[in-house]
């Protein structure tokens, strides 16, 4: 038997909320929760400082936040000190959770995480899912999801939203798959084909890829561009903390730039794109090797071993990013570039080349280019995350399932 996918309202991203006193303590009310997400565990004297507010208005939002079950009390913050320790606060373990998705052209995945930032739940489907039926696929991410929300169940915690990666643009709706040339889908509204309880956000995956190294990466710069790689290749570009989506939310689309226009035709419709170069498939092609189970592992091993053909590919390749990629530097001017996804497993023999590439083009300074420590788990936390990250923005919006 299937657990429920239970009901509960969502946690609404981040929005401007009314300049009025019910806005004023929803605001604060996020506020003492990202404080103390940040920076806990805190006393209430601490979050005050933090966030200029008194302790007095701060103890009546905690004692709201506590109640609500998003807060926990932890005890004396420092014992022993002098005159009386205040109680320390942490966010709470219990709770709503962050589920995210991902559908991978030749995967599923789930996974949910508390509101401390720990996976705490995940499952992965391999299967090939090009030019299946978007209800297939969506029928089976959907048992997925299950089995994660009942093995969170018994942890004291239920999903407060779903976010789902895909590879492909998506409308502005956010549930709405406009083309996914890899799985070849067009126009798939998949907030029709997902569970229906579960608020729902449909992202491409390599925004919630370069969200992930935005909250969860080592020393991630503010503005920076994040290329993520399997079959396709996709971009993410963060301008100071935010994505920068476009006008219709299809920014990104760097595999496909062309970077040999009459190179041969890609799923898109065009000719030379960067996915036919750099691409892992594209990679296989050019070392003369056939589709493996993991291809960075077979392609990394026999890199290693200095297998000659593997490595010309890999430094084909990176020349083939480093093309594509001088665009975007030139155009956008970026503190930095973060390689993520396939690509960070594959570095070692990439990254030469590829900053050579660079440096030899750019109109300014040679950009840096650094190595993603999420790799290929990056949009599936990024997912995850953007939903445990609506909670704080604004959790007077969340309410446990009935």
């Amino acid at each position: 038997m299937t657990a429920p996918l239970h009901e509960a309202r969502p946690a609404a991203p981040a929005r401007a909320l009314p300049d009025t006193q019910q806005g004023m303590r929803r605001r604060n009310l996020a506020r003492v929760m990202h404080a103390v997400s940040a920076e806990g565990p805190l006393s209430r004297a601490a979050v005050a400082s933090h966030i200029g507010l008194t302790r007095a208005a701060v103890s009546t939002l905690v004692d709201e936040l506590v109640r609500s079950g998003l807060l926990e009390e932890l005890g004396p913050e420092r014992p022993g000190r002098v005159g009386r320790p205040g109680s320390a606060l942490a966010v709470s373990g219990h709770g709503p959770a962050g589920t995210g998705a991902e559908i991978g052209v030749d995967h599923l995945a789930v996974c949910a995480v508390d509101l401390r930032g720990q996976v705490r739940a995940r499952a992965v489907r391999h299967a090939d899912n090009r030019d299946r039926s978007p209800g297939d696929v969506a029928a089976d991410l959907t048992e997925l999801v299950r089995q994660v929300v009942a093995e969170i169940g018994g942890e004291d915690l239920w999903p407060a939203g779903l976010a789902v990666a895909v590879p492909g643009l998506v409308a502005r709706d956010a549930r709405t798959v406009v083309h996914a040339p890899n799985l070849g889908w067009h126009d798939t509204d998949l907030g029709a084909l997902l569970p229906a309880r579960l608020p729902l956000t449909v992202d491409n995956e390599a925004n919630f890829g370069g969200l992930a190294e935005l909250w969860l990466g080592e020393a991630a710069p503010r503005d920076f561009l994040h290329v993520s790689a399997e079959i396709g290749i996709g971009a993410a570009v963060v301008v100071d903390g935010r994505l920068l989506r476009g006008t219709r939310g299809f920014a990104g689309e760097l595999g496909h730039v062309p970077v040999r226009p009459d190179g041969p035709p890609c799923a898109c419709g065009g000719r030379g794109c960067l996915e036919q170069y750099a691409g892992e498939e594209a990679v296989l092609r050019a070392a003369g090797l056939a589709a493996a189970g993991n291809r960075v592992e077979v392609l990394a091993g026999l890199a290693a071993e200095g297998e000659e053909t593997v490595r010309q590919a890999l430094d084909d390749a990176g020349v083939a990013l480093g093309i594509a990629l001088t665009g975007a530097v030139n155009l956008l001017d970026p503190e930095a570039v973060v390689l993520g996804g396939a690509l960070a497993g594959l570095a070692p023999w990439l990254l030469p080349s590829l900053r050579a590439e660079l440096a030899r083009r750019t109109a300014g300074p040679a950009c840096p280019v650094s190595v993603s420590t999420l790799g290929s788990d990056g949009p599936l936390l990024g997912a995850a995350h953007s939903v445990v990250r609506g909670v704080l923005d604004d959790p007077a919006a969340v309410a446990a399932p009935a």
